[in-house]
């Protein structure tokens, strides 16, 4: 174990085989930091927070803060990090509001630069928040799912398993499983095939994975008809995670973009000697 003696660590920390623990770090008090995690300098770990093993803390992260709430209890909950997570340069982390609560980080996730999860969060385990990326309280990232930079994640709002979220999108309902937003228009623009490939994903699998699609978002069919049909052609994982999280929404899901049939998108300025551009959609 090292510690830099420009670091300030409570007495009752709880530290764990060859943590490190670099300058000027603050270490409160009712913490927990596991094997093997390294903080650099200037990492704050407030109370109430938990670090599993093998963590990397970079500069200026602060773990544990109180919720940024109108009303903070002066007894918040807790943070809770699992192992083997990388969080880089200023990301934030805030404990839940209710006393009995968990913000939650799984493991093996990167979350870059300046990145925030708000109270009550849960991030599940093996995804990628980037840059300046801003989770609102209550909001759930599943398996895998990746976040781009600069995106803005309303509260109470979900993100399937492996699903991709463009940079700059504003998240205001359910990012079902599987599919990708567009950052532009922060619509759904087909399945994240890219991440199906290299998650491991076979030829049937994404087959299913495509029927599903359509019937959430072409069959226009009423809702309950969809999560009907949802449930009764795909009972297996992983495509019957389309049910499993479209039954479950409370905020609906993030409509399709898409044109209506016949229609055309000029792609670009049509000059004196060129004849106009266009591609058919449809």
């Amino acid at each position: 174990m090292t510690i830099h003696p420009t670091a300030v660590v409570s007495p009752d920390v709880r530290l764990g085989r060859d943590v490190q623990i670099g300058p000027f770090c603050v270490i409160e008090s009712d913490v927990t930091i596991g094997d093997g995690c390294v903080l650099a300098a200037g990492v704050v770990v407030k109370s109430g927070t938990t670090l599993g093993r093998d963590n990397r803390v970079f500069e200026s992260a602060v773990l544990g803060g109180f919720p940024q709430h109108v009303h903070v209890p002066e007894r918040p909950g807790r943070v809770c990090i699992g192992d083997g997570n990388t969080l880089r340069e200023s990301v934030t982390i805030h404990r839940a509001l209710d006393e009995n609560a968990v913000t939650t980080l799984g493991d093996h996730n990167l979350l870059m630069v300046n990145a925030h999860v708000a109270h009550d969060c849960h991030v599940g385990s093996h995804t990628i928040i980037t840059n300046n990326t801003m989770l609102g309280g209550h909001v759930v990232v599943a398996d895998r799912a990746y976040v781009s930079g600069a995106v803005a994640v309303h509260q109470f709002c979900r993100i399937g398993t492996l699903a991709m979220v463009g940079g700059q999108a504003h998240v205001v309902q359910d990012v079902p499983p599987f599919v990708n937003v567009d950052g532009l228009s922060s619509l759904v623009v087909g399945l994240n095939q890219i991440g199906l490939r290299r998650a491991g994903y076979g030829v049937e699998v994404v087959r299913q994975l495509k029927e599903a699609y359509r019937v959430v978002y072409r069959s226009r069919l009423p809702w309950k008809e969809i999560l009907r049909r949802l449930a009764t052609e795909f009972p297996e994982a992983p495509a019957s995670l389309f049910h499993e999280f479209c039954a479950a929404t409370t905020r609906g899901i993030v409509s399709e973009r898409r044109l209506p049939p016949g229609a055309t998108l000029k792609l670009r300025h049509q000059t004196e000697e060129e004849s106009p551009l266009r591609v058919k959609v449809g």
